[in-house]
């Protein structure tokens, strides 16, 4: 299974779905959140159903577990709080585990590699992603020795993460009642060294790891969905996906089970970078956040400069 991990507002959905249109590929979503928003507050599933009244999820649930329930539910987001955070990073990433953190953890990864293959075989797919993002999940299941996990790294530029997480944006999946979460700038910076810091150290540990920026993602999107599909053996195909070119996509519609509005999108798509944090993202916000980011900023080929993107004619600042 390919795991999208990084931090959020850095283009893993937009990347999920297009990996989802590759033949034997089935992006799931932020599975990770599945419990809470979907199965207990039964939120809509990519495809515009209510999750209890999506046909694939009910499949996976059947294949699963028999079924979903209310009880499950509660016992793997007890699971999660008791051994799934970036406080216990250092834990998970230790040569061995202690018997009864090791315990929890198999229990915990055991659900999730449930719906995977549930939704391997609903799906008729060799490959399932999950775009959690979570480090502190990918080292739990790096403990999971039944599943083939390879992490895709996806890293945007901080400042750009920066400014998506100061804006608002409604949750369509809740029907307008509830809003994205919104951090400061220096917050989402010591985010963006934490999170990504940690899927260094998962590569360090041996877990096979493909970074892929998402400034050259979208430059580029079918040389970087061919390296990802090689990263995940997935069969070569005999000529470039016509789904996908270096302007845009065509989305079908996706059972994605959480995460950015944009799984909703289907049709014809433009792909081009977000940018705009360029010209909105105070000067002061940038300087803080380069400088909070700095080490990891040149590791991942980013520079320290930036250059403001001209304001059109007649337009205020």
């Amino acid at each position: 299974m390919l795991f999208l991990g990084g931090l959020g507002r850095s283009g893993t959905t937009l990347i999920e779905r297009i990996l989802g249109e590759l033949p034997g590929v089935c992006g799931l979503g932020e599975v990770v959140h599945l419990w809470r928003r979907d199965v207990l507050d039964d939120e809509r599933c990519g495809c515009g159903e209510r999750f209890s009244r999506c046909a694939f999820w009910r499949e996976v649930g059947i294949e699963a577990f028999g079924g979903w329930n209310a009880d499950l539910a509660l016992r793997v987001i007890g699971l999660r709080d008791a051994i799934e955070r970036t406080r216990y990073l250092p834990e998970l990433a230790a040569p061995r585990l202690r018997t009864v953190r090791a315990r929890l953890v198999a229990e915990y990864t055991e659900a999730y590699l449930r719906i995977y293959r549930a939704a391997a075989t609903v799906a008729d797919a060799s490959v399932v992603v999950d775009s959690s993002k979570h480090a502190s999940l990918a080292f739990c299941l790096r403990w999971q020795r039944d599943v083939d996990l390879r992490v895709v790294h996806v890293v945007r530029d901080p400042r750009g993460v920066a400014y998506s997480w100061t804006r608002t944006r409604v949750r369509p999946e809740a029907d307008g009642s509830a809003e994205m979460t919104r951090y400061p700038p220096a917050r989402s910076a010591l985010l963006w060294n934490a999170h990504n810091a940690a899927f260094g150290v998962l590569e360090r540990l041996g877990t096979p790891v493909h970074r892929v920026r998402y400034e050259q993602f979208v430059a580029a999107p079918a040389a970087a969905v061919e390296e990802i599909r090689r990263f995940a053996d997935l069969p070569p195909q005999p000529r470039p996906p016509e789904f996908l070119t270096d302007r845009g996509a065509r989305l079908g519609r996706c059972h994605s089970a959480a995460g950015n509005p944009m799984r909703f999108l289907t049709g014809d798509i433009e792909l081009r970078c977000d940018d705009a944090w360029r010209a909105e993202l105070p000067a002061p916000s940038r300087r803080l956040v380069g400088a909070l980011t700095a080490p990891l900023l040149g590791a991942y080929g980013y520079s320290l400069g930036t250059v403001r993107r001209p304001v059109p004619a007649g337009a205020s600042r």
